[in-house]
């Protein structure tokens, strides 16, 4: 085996999870998905498509439905956005994988700001690159990107800067203006940038949407040339309620896509025309099920950052985007050992910092996504008693 794989670290959310397991009194929290199911059209259109008997392979770039349908939903959010920009995949995270496969050789330096989704860091260290990691900043329970430090990081030498925002498990967001900088400094070092931007769509502008109003963070699509050294991760998972699909689709320049193609071969062959027909139902449906979503989610993260806000020395912050509270507990340090302590002696179960970095050791998530905000102030009044004792 190679070394790399040996020193991989298991998922201390998986860690704290199985001390849980088989308890039906725990108020889970730690994973990254809602508790909502997958709505019944899109079920409905991937048994429809099982029934017809499309079981076979399908194309390495995916349905030319699904593609020109993505495209014209990126579109409508952001700059025009071609069918062949855009490969489909067999998960987001498959397409981060696809992405440093086709970007990275040993020895590369790769630069991701973190803390982050362990994924982000592990995938080009098992390729052989050499990661640098730049911390976002935590003031007064918020993040915040020293810019000045990444730029200085990123230079001529970087083959690949890794983002994800907004950000799992912070819900820090990149500005507009940010990303502008940082496209142009790229564009100046020659460096590629790999954009891991699968919570777009669940993104909390300090004012309420008005109805119809489309909602979105900001994006480098937004910004980008269509030849810029850019690939834009998307996932069916989060703002679709579709996790156990294993459904994603990235952008990049259309030279790179066509390479993609291979990789794709290499990896799983072809994303399961059933589970596109799926994903073209949740496109169909976006314009009235994602706007539903942003707002249950808002309320369920104001009623939890509110709550726990409430809760003596907690300290966190209302997160802008994604769908996690990012807290810290006064004079407590380590995280997985806390998150242990409450799983199973209160039944509350939240992610500990440490999975996704030292850089958050001492701090918790938890994934505000839940059909039952009660559920959430259930959770809150678990968490001070055991902080009571």
């Amino acid at each position: 085996m190679r070394q790399v794989i040996a020193d991989l670290s298991a998922s201390r959310i998986r860690e704290v999870a199985n001390a849980g397991l088989g308890r039906s009194d725990v108020l889970a929290f730690w994973f990254g998905e809602s508790d909502e199911v997958t709505p019944m059209s899109v079920r409905d259109a991937a048994v429809t498509s099982i029934e017809a008997g499309e079981t076979f392979y399908a194309h390495n770039l995916g349905l030319p439905a699904l593609r020109e349908a993505l495209a014209g939903y990126l579109s409508s959010l952001h700059r025009p956005v071609g069918a062949d920009r855009i490969a489909v995949t067999s998960s987001g995270v498959s397409a981060l994988m696809l992405a440093q496969q086709a970007l990275v050789d040993a020895g590369d330096e790769v630069v991701v700001v973190v803390p982050v989704w362990p994924n982000l860091t592990a995938q080009p260290a098992i390729l052989g690159a050499r990661v640098r990691r730049v911390s976002l900043r935590a003031g007064a329970g918020a993040w915040r990107l020293d810019m000045d430090e990444l730029l200085a990081a990123v230079t001529p030498a970087t083959r690949v800067l890794v983002l994800n925002a907004p950000n799992n498990p912070t819900g820090w967001t990149l500005t507009r203006a940010e990303q502008q900088v940082i496209l142009d400094h790229c564009r100046r070092t020659g460096t590629w940038i790999v954009s891991d931007e699968v919570y777009e769509r669940l993104y909390y502008p300090d004012a309420v949407p008005l109805p119809g109003q489309v909602v979105c963070a900001p994006s480098f699509l937004d910004l980008a040339d269509p030849e810029d050294r850019l690939v834009v991760v998307h996932s069916f998972s989060k703002s679709f309620l579709m996790t156990g699909w294993r459904l994603g689709n990235l952008v990049a320049p259309a030279p790179l896509i066509e390479q993609l193609g291979k990789l794709i071969e290499f990896n799983t062959s072809c994303t399961p025309v059933f589970v596109q027909r799926a994903g073209l139902a949740a496109l169909a449906d976006a314009p009235v099920s994602v706007p539903a979503l942003q707002a249950r989610l808002r309320v369920c993260r104001d009623t939890l950052v509110g709550a726990l806000q409430a809760v003596p020395r907690v300290e966190v912050a209302t997160p802008p985007g994604a769908m996690y509270a990012f807290l810290r507990i006064e004079g407590e340090t380590d995280s997985l050992a806390l998150a242990k302590r409450l799983v199973t002696e209160h039944g509350l179960g939240l992610a500990p910092g440490t999975a996704f970095g030292d850089e958050a050791e001492g701090w918790l998530r938890w994934c505000f996504a839940s059909r039952q905000p009660q559920r959430l102030l259930q959770g809150v009044e678990r968490l001070a008693r055991a902080l009571a004792l």
